[in-house]
């Protein structure tokens, strides 16, 4: 193997990326627009949700209940309904997520030790955010509900306020949010878009690189050349490496800088693994470069290979455990699940090789694997 002729082709091809402008500004501007647009719209935070109320009792109490929901962050109070009849309409134009209707008689019932039946309605069209949503209006309920009994307490049998909130709640549960306390879905989002753009564009841009060459016949120059298939792969590959690591380090500034997501870990291991990382993803826009022979083909079978597998089996969305066993097992045969642990363990959690050795191994050995093919399939004879 000769160093100075893969030099040789990794200038020349750097050469031919920097002569189609459109390619090279694409490879460096795609994946700094994915980052901004999946940054900025890509978000699982349930907050500002609009909702009305419709008062029937118009009672000082039943304003104080509704005034719960207009004080939290988690809603945008719209305003008063007339009658329940308004809610409808404003529900089918999007104008609101929730109502809350509270009965005639709310205050009088709650003087007189009965129950106040509240009822809320709420926007199903989104099941996760109507889950949340119902979530937000239990908490907000139940919380009313115990400030109200404490106060009844209080007043009619005289105990102290913090000793009738004792009573009432005799097991005081406490959470703590490990790595992410203020549970901003953006610090983990924003990271784990590095495994997927990286995942996205790199075998893209390799496939194209490599069966754009095969297209023009200027591949045809290697194979009558004394240049060896290791050699050709090496200093063919090169170039695509270099971009993507060099996109690597611009998404990981956007997702410290601009998004704000903190880092944790050591910055050297995750540039390593990172580097590791665009090495698997290369090899599969190698593997699609053998495989196909027009550039049309390339672009739809990466896209295929790696837009959802990216998405749906890396723990971005849904945990890996969580999914089915054939869902686990399709995630554990690609790369991106391992990377996004270690993104998840490097930002987050601030861990390094002693606990992500395996993924690092898992990354290493696909890595090895991919080229290892590569290198069988990929042959100097022209196919007919």
């Amino acid at each position: 193997m000769s160093v100075r002729r893969i030099v040789a082709i990794s200038r020349k091809e750097w050469r031919e990326v920097v002569r189609d402008r459109l390619f090279f500004s694409l490879a460096f501007l795609v994946p700094i627009m994915l980052m901004l647009l999946f940054g900025y719209g890509f978000s699982m935070d349930v907050e500002h949700i609009p909702f009305a109320v419709v008062d029937e009792d118009g009672s000082s109490m039943s304003r104080d209940y509704a005034y719960c929901f207009v004080s939290s962050r988690y809603f945008d109070f719209v305003g008063y309904l007339r009658n329940e009849r308004e809610i409808g309409p404003l529900l089918m134009e999007n104008k609101i997520r929730t109502a809350i209707t509270i009965p005639e008689h709310f205050q009088k019932n709650l003087l007189t030790s009965h129950p106040a039946q509240v009822q809320t309605i709420i926007d199903g069209t989104f099941p996760f955010r109507s889950q949340i949503t119902k979530a937000y209006v239990t908490a907000v309920n139940n919380a009313f509900s115990m400030e109200l009994a404490i106060r009844n307490l209080s007043s009619v049998r005289g105990v102290p306020g913090n000793k009738s909130q004792q009573l009432m709640e005799p097991v005081k549960l406490e959470v703590r949010y490990l790595y992410n306390q203020s549970v901003k879905s953006a610090w983990s989002i924003t990271p784990n878009l590095l495994m997927v753009i990286l995942f996205m564009t790199t075998p893209l841009f390799t496939a194209l690189g490599v069966v754009r060459e095969r297209e023009s016949g200027a591949i045809y120059n290697i194979y009558s050349s004394t240049v060896s298939r290791l050699e050709f792969l090496i200093g063919k590959l090169a170039p695509y490496m270099t971009i993507s690591a060099m996109n690597a380090i611009v998404l990981w500034l956007l997702a410290t800088g601009l998004f704000r997501a903190p880092f944790k870990g050591n910055i050297v291991f995750f540039f390593i693994v990172s580097l590791i990382y665009v090495i698997c993803t290369t090899g599969i826009g190698l593997m699609v470069s053998v495989l196909v022979r027009t550039q049309i083909a390339a672009m739809i079978v990466t896209t295929i290979l790696t837009v959802l597998p990216s998405v749906l089996y890396s723990g971005l969305l849904i945990p890996v455990e969580s999914i089915s066993k054939g869902g686990q097992i399709i995630a554990h045969m690609l790369p991106s699940m391992y990377y996004s642990n270690i993104v998840a363990g490097s930002f987050l959690k601030g861990v390094g090789p002693r606990i992500l050795w395996v993924d690092v191994v898992a990354l290493a050995a696909y890595a090895i694997v991919l080229f290892l093919a590569g290198y069988c399939f990929f042959t100097k004879r022209p196919r007919i």
